[in-house]
């Protein structure tokens, strides 16, 4: 059993600390923010995420799992986690003052020798820099770097049940030490450097991102030519150099910032280095466009879209998480309004708390609520609850009897069945 200390207490920290004291290991986790803690210790976590809650609560029963906003509770740990979500600016570029601070605070009151283990985001040679700050004040102090893998929706299946681990350290004795740590997670440790190891979460991230652009733009072909995208997939991924897994799923692009801050990282450093890699940028700028095009379609499908009444189903930028935090469904319903659509939208779980300003658009209770009246409905997250919707109903409910499905997910039949027309992207 190890004493591990989570810094930082958010979606990833909070993944952290339930995982590890599910494992039989002594967690504490600490916030500055008292009332997130007092929560927290109460088994309530400050963003949903299934079977996150109970996970909590189980564990502080058994009173291995605790929360504090006493930074001095970290000082007898032997690991301690540093697991913000590394915010991201409005242009995708990593704001990581908060993992600078955070290593000033800690480096204080670590006992020597405690492995700070960086699970945030990191821009390749960061972890070399906070490695540099830390030793300045105890030099017995060191760093290691394991980038979280975490699938909002499937974050502690995914944290305990890994494809690998991926552990940068800067020498031996932190790397044997690191292993023995993640032994009990049952998964190869891929070991490299700081650098190697911040590199592959830009080359992974880079990667999938630019197979979402590729399958837009492939779709987007697909409908010039009227082939079916469904179709071209089923046939590219039974080719065994691209595999059942590939990331090819046309839809609205990618949002949250996770993939966006990866390629801004690496375009960064190509044009400061002034280098040939010029792919990143050009990943970047092709999704920002794509929810213009997204709109563009919805006004091929409807005509002018001024006063024309859009019900939109999913506003979280992915199911299985509240956060509309940088969320694309948010940004499309933004263009819609500047063409003066009525919007209503409806989401199960999206925390409306986050959003700076009372929303434009209204917010419905329900799949009915926003499909009343409504000239198009539009999914924009592909919500499981959205597989049960009684189209019978809908197709009284609604206007002009469209929908459009733009994650591809829909019972087509069913919908077309109740006089529907249904549209899809790539074909």
């Amino acid at each position: 059993m190890k004493k591990i200390g989570v810094f930082g207490l958010w979606h990833l920290g909070t993944v952290l600390t339930a995982s590890w004291s599910k494992l039989g290991n002594q967690v504490i986790g600490f916030d500055h923010l008292e009332s997130k803690v007092t929560n927290l210790n109460k088994g309530l976590p400050p963003i949903f995420e299934p079977f996150l809650e109970d996970s909590l609560k189980e564990s502080i029963s058994k009173k291995n799992l605790s929360f504090s906003n006493n930074l001095k509770d970290l000082s007898s740990c032997d690991f301690v986690f540093l697991a913000y979500d590394t915010p991201v600016n409005d242009d995708d570029s990593s704001d990581t003052t908060i993992l600078t601070e955070s290593i000033k605070d800690m480096r204080t009151i670590l006992k020597n020798h405690t492995v700070v283990i960086i699970s945030s985001q990191s821009p390749v040679g960061f972890c070399a820099e906070l490695r540099h700050l830390i030793q300045e004040v105890n030099p017995t102090l060191e760093v290691a770097y394991s980038p979280e893998n975490l699938r909002l929706g499937e974050a502690i299946q995914c944290y305990l049940q890994p494809d690998r681990i991926i552990l940068g350290t800067a020498n031996q004795e932190t790397e044997k030490r690191c292993i023995d740590l993640f032994s009990q997670i049952k998964a190869e440790v891929l070991s490299m450097s700081l650098e190697s190891a911040e590199m592959v979460k830009h080359g992974i991230n880079s990667f999938l991102a630019n197979s979402i652009v590729f399958a837009n733009h492939l779709a987007d072909i697909c409908e010039l030519k009227h082939a079916v995208m469904k179709d071209v997939i089923r046939g590219m991924k039974s080719d065994e150099r691209i595999g059942k897994k590939a990331y090819l799923a046309p839809g609205i692009g990618f949002s949250g910032g996770t993939l966006g801050r990866d390629l801004k990282v690496l375009a960064s450093i190509n044009q400061n280095e002034q280098g040939y890699a010029k792919l990143f940028g050009t990943i970047h700028q092709y999704n920002n466009e794509r929810k213009i095009s997204i709109v563009s379609k919805i006004e091929k499908l409807v005509g002018n879209l001024a006063n024309k009444k859009i019900g939109v189903l999913g506003l979280t930028y992915k199911p299985g998480t509240s956060t509309l935090r940088r969320s694309l469904p948010m940004e499309v319903i933004d263009l819609l309004q500047n063409k003066s659509c009525i919007i209503a939208a409806f989401d199960p779980k999206a925390d409306y708390s986050e959003l700076q300003s009372k929303p434009k658009f209204r917010i419905g209770n329900s799949v009915n609520d926003v499909a009343n009246d409504a000239d198009l409905i539009i999914v924009l997250t592909e919500w499981p609850e959205f597989k049960n919707i009684n189209w019978t109903i809908l197709s009284k409910l609604m206007h002009s009897k469209i929908v459009f499905d733009t994650k591809s997910f829909l019972p087509e039949e069913n919908i077309v069945s109740n006089g529907i027309k249904y549209y899809t992207l790539g074909r």
